[in-house]
Protein backbone atom coordinates (compact mmCIF):
# COMPACT_ATOMS: atom_id res chain seq x y z
CA UNK A 1 0.00 0.00 0.00
CA UNK A 2 1.05 3.61 -1.26
CA UNK A 3 1.88 5.91 1.57
CA UNK A 4 -1.00 8.28 2.26
CA UNK A 5 -0.80 11.55 4.23
CA UNK A 6 -3.13 14.48 5.80
CA UNK A 7 -2.03 17.92 5.01
CA UNK A 8 -2.95 20.01 8.08
CA UNK A 9 -3.10 24.04 6.63
CA UNK A 10 -4.53 25.22 3.58
CA UNK A 11 -2.89 28.89 4.21
CA UNK A 12 -0.74 30.20 1.23
CA UNK A 13 2.08 27.68 1.47
CA UNK A 14 -0.24 24.60 2.77
CA UNK A 15 -1.72 24.90 -1.02
CA UNK A 16 1.63 24.06 -2.14
CA UNK A 17 1.81 21.15 -0.57
CA UNK A 18 -1.84 20.17 -1.29
CA UNK A 19 -0.81 20.17 -5.09
CA UNK A 20 2.35 18.62 -4.46
CA UNK A 21 1.70 15.71 -2.39
CA UNK A 22 -1.88 15.01 -4.82
CA UNK A 23 0.46 14.72 -7.85
CA UNK A 24 2.38 12.65 -6.09
CA UNK A 25 -0.96 10.91 -5.57
CA UNK A 26 0.13 10.86 -2.06
CA UNK A 27 -2.74 13.07 -0.64
CA UNK A 28 -5.71 11.06 1.14
CA UNK A 29 -7.04 14.21 2.95
CA UNK A 30 -7.13 18.05 4.15
CA UNK A 31 -7.70 19.91 7.44
CA UNK A 32 -8.30 23.44 7.77
CA UNK A 33 -11.00 25.19 10.15
CA UNK A 34 -12.00 27.09 7.21
CA UNK A 35 -14.89 25.70 5.88
CA UNK A 36 -14.70 28.07 2.31
CA UNK A 37 -10.85 26.92 1.73
CA UNK A 38 -12.14 23.37 2.57
CA UNK A 39 -15.17 23.86 -0.18
CA UNK A 40 -12.22 24.98 -2.66
CA UNK A 41 -9.55 22.34 -2.22
CA UNK A 42 -12.78 19.88 -3.00
CA UNK A 43 -13.59 21.71 -5.82
CA UNK A 44 -10.12 21.53 -6.82
CA UNK A 45 -9.17 17.89 -5.59
CA UNK A 46 -11.36 15.39 -6.65
CA UNK A 47 -11.91 12.48 -4.59
CA UNK A 48 -9.99 14.28 -1.54
CA UNK A 49 -11.54 14.41 1.90
CA UNK A 50 -11.33 17.79 3.82
CA UNK A 51 -11.81 17.52 7.84
CA UNK A 52 -12.45 20.49 10.16
CA UNK A 53 -11.45 18.10 13.09
CA UNK A 54 -7.60 17.48 13.79
CA UNK A 55 -8.50 14.40 15.83
CA UNK A 56 -10.16 12.66 12.94
CA UNK A 57 -6.91 12.97 10.87
CA UNK A 58 -5.27 11.40 13.56
CA UNK A 59 -8.15 8.63 14.37
CA UNK A 60 -7.87 7.56 10.27
CA UNK A 61 -5.76 4.83 10.14
CA UNK A 62 -5.76 4.93 6.38
CA UNK A 63 -3.15 7.84 7.07
CA UNK A 64 0.69 7.32 7.69
CA UNK A 65 1.81 10.89 7.47
CA UNK A 66 0.73 14.08 8.84
CA UNK A 67 2.01 17.21 7.00
CA UNK A 68 2.00 20.27 9.63
CA UNK A 69 2.17 23.88 7.92
CA UNK A 70 0.67 25.94 10.36
CA UNK A 71 1.67 28.87 12.25
CA UNK A 72 4.66 28.57 13.75
CA UNK A 73 3.57 28.66 17.65
CA UNK A 74 1.59 25.54 16.70
CA UNK A 75 3.95 23.31 15.51
CA UNK A 76 4.66 21.58 18.83
CA UNK A 77 1.61 20.57 19.96
CA UNK A 78 0.53 19.52 16.89
CA UNK A 79 3.73 17.62 15.78
CA UNK A 80 3.58 15.66 19.44
CA UNK A 81 -0.07 14.73 19.12
CA UNK A 82 0.70 13.46 15.70
CA UNK A 83 3.78 11.58 16.71
CA UNK A 84 1.81 9.90 20.03
CA UNK A 85 -0.74 9.00 17.77
CA UNK A 86 1.76 6.94 15.52
CA UNK A 87 1.92 9.20 12.54
CA UNK A 88 5.00 9.89 10.64
CA UNK A 89 5.56 13.87 10.17
CA UNK A 90 6.49 16.47 7.88
CA UNK A 91 6.57 20.02 10.06
CA UNK A 92 7.19 23.45 8.30
CA UNK A 93 10.04 25.31 9.53
CA UNK A 94 10.57 25.86 12.42
CA UNK A 95 10.11 22.24 14.16
CA UNK A 96 9.06 24.42 17.43
CA UNK A 97 9.91 28.36 19.27
CA UNK A 98 12.23 26.66 21.72
CA UNK A 99 15.01 24.21 21.91
CA UNK A 100 13.32 22.03 24.91
CA UNK A 101 10.55 21.28 22.85
CA UNK A 102 12.37 20.96 19.84
CA UNK A 103 14.71 18.30 21.47
CA UNK A 104 11.24 16.44 22.80
CA UNK A 105 10.23 16.44 19.66
CA UNK A 106 13.15 14.60 18.53
CA UNK A 107 13.68 12.50 21.32
CA UNK A 108 9.47 11.42 21.14
CA UNK A 109 10.05 10.22 17.32
CA UNK A 110 13.24 8.23 17.78
CA UNK A 111 11.59 6.45 20.57
CA UNK A 112 8.34 5.45 18.21
CA UNK A 113 10.72 4.80 15.27
CA UNK A 114 8.71 7.46 13.36
CA UNK A 115 10.04 9.83 10.32
CA UNK A 116 10.03 13.08 11.52
CA UNK A 117 11.17 15.83 9.01
CA UNK A 118 11.23 19.42 9.27
CA UNK A 119 10.41 21.71 6.22
CA UNK A 120 13.99 23.49 5.60
CA UNK A 121 12.79 23.66 2.18
CA UNK A 122 16.46 24.98 0.79
CA UNK A 123 18.40 21.79 1.84
CA UNK A 124 15.82 20.23 -1.26
CA UNK A 125 16.99 23.14 -3.96
CA UNK A 126 19.28 21.73 -6.96
CA UNK A 127 21.24 24.83 -6.67
CA UNK A 128 21.74 24.65 -3.08
CA UNK A 129 23.08 21.06 -3.18
CA UNK A 130 25.19 22.02 -6.66
CA UNK A 131 26.92 24.72 -4.03
CA UNK A 132 27.47 22.36 -1.25
CA UNK A 133 29.25 19.84 -3.67
CA UNK A 134 31.56 22.64 -4.94
CA UNK A 135 32.66 23.29 -1.11
CA UNK A 136 32.91 19.48 -0.47
CA UNK A 137 35.34 19.22 -3.58
CA UNK A 138 37.36 22.30 -2.82
CA UNK A 139 36.59 24.44 -6.38
CA UNK A 140 36.04 27.39 -3.78
CA UNK A 141 38.83 26.85 -1.33
CA UNK A 142 39.00 26.94 2.23
CA UNK A 143 35.42 28.30 3.22
CA UNK A 144 35.48 31.50 4.98
CA UNK A 145 32.64 33.29 5.24
CA UNK A 146 29.08 33.27 4.43
CA UNK A 147 26.24 35.53 3.99
CA UNK A 148 22.84 34.91 3.29
CA UNK A 149 19.81 37.75 2.66
CA UNK A 150 16.39 36.97 2.77
CA UNK A 151 14.27 40.37 2.43
CA UNK A 152 10.88 40.76 1.16
CA UNK A 153 7.73 42.57 2.46
CA UNK A 154 5.11 41.21 4.96
CA UNK A 155 1.91 43.10 5.47
CA UNK A 156 0.54 40.73 7.53
CA UNK A 157 3.41 40.04 9.86
CA UNK A 158 1.52 36.55 11.47
CA UNK A 159 4.15 35.09 13.05
CA UNK A 160 6.08 35.87 16.47
CA UNK A 161 8.72 37.45 14.33
CA UNK A 162 10.93 37.79 11.03
CA UNK A 163 14.08 35.40 12.88
CA UNK A 164 11.04 32.71 13.18
CA UNK A 165 9.56 32.88 9.88
CA UNK A 166 13.08 33.23 7.70
CA UNK A 167 16.29 32.80 9.57
CA UNK A 168 15.57 29.14 9.75
CA UNK A 169 15.58 28.91 6.12
CA UNK A 170 19.07 30.91 6.01
CA UNK A 171 20.55 29.12 9.76
CA UNK A 172 19.93 25.55 8.10
CA UNK A 173 20.81 26.23 4.68
CA UNK A 174 24.03 27.17 5.90
CA UNK A 175 24.65 24.21 8.34
CA UNK A 176 23.53 22.02 5.42
CA UNK A 177 26.25 23.65 2.77
CA UNK A 178 29.22 23.51 4.97
CA UNK A 179 28.77 20.70 6.77
CA UNK A 180 30.27 22.63 9.99
CA UNK A 181 28.30 22.87 13.53
CA UNK A 182 27.12 26.73 14.56
CA UNK A 183 29.09 27.15 17.57
CA UNK A 184 28.01 30.63 18.87
CA UNK A 185 25.92 33.50 18.25
CA UNK A 186 28.62 36.56 18.26
CA UNK A 187 25.86 39.42 17.33
CA UNK A 188 22.26 39.69 16.93
CA UNK A 189 20.27 42.82 16.17
CA UNK A 190 16.54 43.52 15.57
CA UNK A 191 14.27 46.24 14.90
CA UNK A 192 10.46 46.65 15.09
CA UNK A 193 9.41 49.42 12.59
CA UNK A 194 6.34 49.50 14.21
CA UNK A 195 7.37 49.46 18.08
CA UNK A 196 4.90 46.43 18.48
CA UNK A 197 7.44 44.41 19.78
CA UNK A 198 7.32 41.94 16.62
CA UNK A 199 10.20 42.42 14.94
CA UNK A 200 10.37 43.05 11.44
CA UNK A 201 14.49 43.24 10.99
CA UNK A 202 17.06 41.23 12.13
CA UNK A 203 20.75 40.68 11.69
CA UNK A 204 22.79 37.97 13.09
CA UNK A 205 26.77 36.72 13.22
CA UNK A 206 27.48 32.98 14.22
CA UNK A 207 30.36 31.82 14.32
CA UNK A 208 30.65 28.05 12.92
CA UNK A 209 33.43 25.10 13.20
CA UNK A 210 36.72 25.76 11.64
CA UNK A 211 36.70 29.72 12.10
CA UNK A 212 33.97 30.21 9.25
CA UNK A 213 31.98 33.49 9.85
CA UNK A 214 27.88 33.20 8.87
CA UNK A 215 25.90 36.83 8.43
CA UNK A 216 22.18 35.90 8.26
CA UNK A 217 19.95 39.41 7.31
CA UNK A 218 16.10 38.90 7.46
CA UNK A 219 13.62 41.56 6.88
CA UNK A 220 9.64 41.74 6.25
CA UNK A 221 9.86 45.47 5.32
CA UNK A 222 11.56 45.31 1.92
CA UNK A 223 8.85 46.38 -1.15
CA UNK A 224 11.54 44.26 -3.44
CA UNK A 225 12.11 40.98 -2.70
CA UNK A 226 16.05 39.84 -2.59
CA UNK A 227 17.37 36.31 -1.92
CA UNK A 228 20.98 36.61 -1.92
CA UNK A 229 23.55 33.51 -0.66
CA UNK A 230 27.31 34.40 -1.08
CA UNK A 231 29.86 32.03 0.08
CA UNK A 232 33.43 33.09 0.25
CA UNK A 233 36.48 30.59 -0.12
CA UNK A 234 39.92 31.38 -0.65
CA UNK A 235 40.10 30.24 -4.33
CA UNK A 236 36.13 31.41 -5.09
CA UNK A 237 33.15 33.48 -4.22
CA UNK A 238 29.68 31.84 -5.09
CA UNK A 239 26.32 33.56 -5.65
CA UNK A 240 23.13 32.36 -5.89
CA UNK A 241 20.52 34.65 -6.19
CA UNK A 242 17.05 33.29 -5.70
CA UNK A 243 15.49 36.54 -7.03
CA UNK A 244 16.80 36.01 -10.91
CA UNK A 245 14.96 34.21 -13.22
CA UNK A 246 17.93 33.26 -14.92
CA UNK A 247 22.04 33.11 -14.43
CA UNK A 248 20.83 32.91 -10.56
CA UNK A 249 24.18 30.91 -9.89
CA UNK A 250 27.99 32.18 -10.89
CA UNK A 251 31.40 31.42 -9.24
CA UNK A 252 33.91 34.48 -8.91
CA UNK A 253 37.44 34.21 -9.20
CA UNK A 254 39.12 35.44 -6.08
CA UNK A 255 42.34 35.92 -6.88
CA UNK A 256 42.00 38.87 -8.91
CA UNK A 257 40.76 42.47 -8.51
CA UNK A 258 38.72 42.11 -11.73
CA UNK A 259 35.33 40.37 -10.32
CA UNK A 260 36.59 37.87 -12.75
CA UNK A 261 33.03 35.41 -13.44
CA UNK A 262 34.38 31.95 -13.55
CA UNK A 263 31.60 29.82 -14.85
CA UNK A 264 27.87 29.59 -14.18
CA UNK A 265 27.78 26.27 -12.92
CA UNK A 266 24.76 24.09 -14.38
CA UNK A 267 22.11 22.55 -11.89
CA UNK A 268 18.85 20.08 -12.74
CA UNK A 269 15.38 22.42 -12.80
CA UNK A 270 13.25 21.05 -10.80
CA UNK A 271 11.33 22.39 -8.24
CA UNK A 272 12.72 22.08 -4.43
CA UNK A 273 9.16 21.19 -2.69
CA UNK A 274 8.21 18.52 -5.09
CA UNK A 275 12.00 17.13 -4.23
CA UNK A 276 10.95 17.92 -0.35
CA UNK A 277 7.60 15.86 -0.51
CA UNK A 278 9.20 12.96 -2.84
CA UNK A 279 12.10 12.70 -0.35
CA UNK A 280 9.29 12.62 3.10
CA UNK A 281 7.50 9.76 0.75
CA UNK A 282 10.54 7.70 0.72
CA UNK A 283 11.99 8.15 3.63
CA UNK A 284 8.64 6.54 5.49
CA UNK A 285 8.30 3.86 2.60
CA UNK A 286 12.16 2.90 3.24
CA UNK A 287 12.60 3.84 7.25
CA UNK A 288 15.23 6.47 6.37
CA UNK A 289 16.54 9.41 8.10
CA UNK A 290 15.23 12.32 6.44
CA UNK A 291 17.64 14.92 5.17
CA UNK A 292 16.40 17.61 7.43
CA UNK A 293 15.68 15.63 10.41
CA UNK A 294 14.14 16.42 14.06
CA UNK A 295 18.26 16.82 15.19
CA UNK A 296 18.44 19.46 12.23
CA UNK A 297 15.55 21.01 13.92
CA UNK A 298 16.31 21.17 17.05
CA UNK A 299 19.90 22.43 16.45
CA UNK A 300 18.14 25.30 14.08
CA UNK A 301 15.95 26.33 17.04
CA UNK A 302 18.57 26.18 19.44
CA UNK A 303 20.94 28.69 17.81
CA UNK A 304 17.32 31.06 17.09
CA UNK A 305 16.92 31.02 20.48
CA UNK A 306 20.21 32.09 21.59
CA UNK A 307 19.67 34.95 19.18
CA UNK A 308 16.87 35.95 19.78
CA UNK A 309 17.77 36.20 23.93
CA UNK A 310 20.84 38.29 22.77
CA UNK A 311 18.40 40.18 20.52
CA UNK A 312 16.02 41.22 23.13
CA UNK A 313 17.68 41.32 26.24
CA UNK A 314 15.84 41.74 29.18
CA UNK A 315 12.64 41.54 26.85
CA UNK A 316 13.07 37.94 26.24
CA UNK A 317 11.08 36.46 29.24
CA UNK A 318 8.47 38.91 28.72
CA UNK A 319 7.83 37.50 25.07
CA UNK A 320 3.97 36.28 26.01
CA UNK A 321 2.26 33.77 23.88
CA UNK A 322 0.31 34.33 20.42
CA UNK A 323 -3.31 34.69 20.39
CA UNK A 324 -4.50 33.91 17.45
CA UNK A 325 -5.85 37.06 15.38
CA UNK A 326 -9.09 36.20 13.11
CA UNK A 327 -7.25 37.13 10.59
CA UNK A 328 -4.36 34.91 11.13
CA UNK A 329 -6.77 31.90 11.72
CA UNK A 330 -7.26 30.55 7.93
CA UNK A 331 -3.61 29.37 8.17
CA UNK A 332 -4.48 26.86 10.95
CA UNK A 333 -7.01 23.90 12.26
CA UNK A 334 -8.53 23.85 14.85
CA UNK A 335 -6.39 21.71 17.31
Amino acid sequence: MSVKVAVIGCGTWGRNLVRNFYNLEALYSVCDMESEVLCKITEDYKGIKCICDFDQILQTEEISGVVIATPSHTHYNLTKKSLEAGKHVYVEKPIATNSEEAKELTELADKKGLVLMVGHLLLYHPVVNRLKSLVKDGVLGKITYLQSDRLNVNFFRNDRSVLWDLAPHDLSMAVYILDKKPLQVESAVGCSVNNDGIVDITHIDIGFEDEVLVHLSDSWIHPLKRVVLLVRGTKATAVFDDSFAEKKFELYDNQTTEKKLIECPDYIEIEPLKLECQHFLSCIENKMKPRSDGLNGYETVRILEEAEKIMLGAQYGKISSIKLASSRKKNHPVS
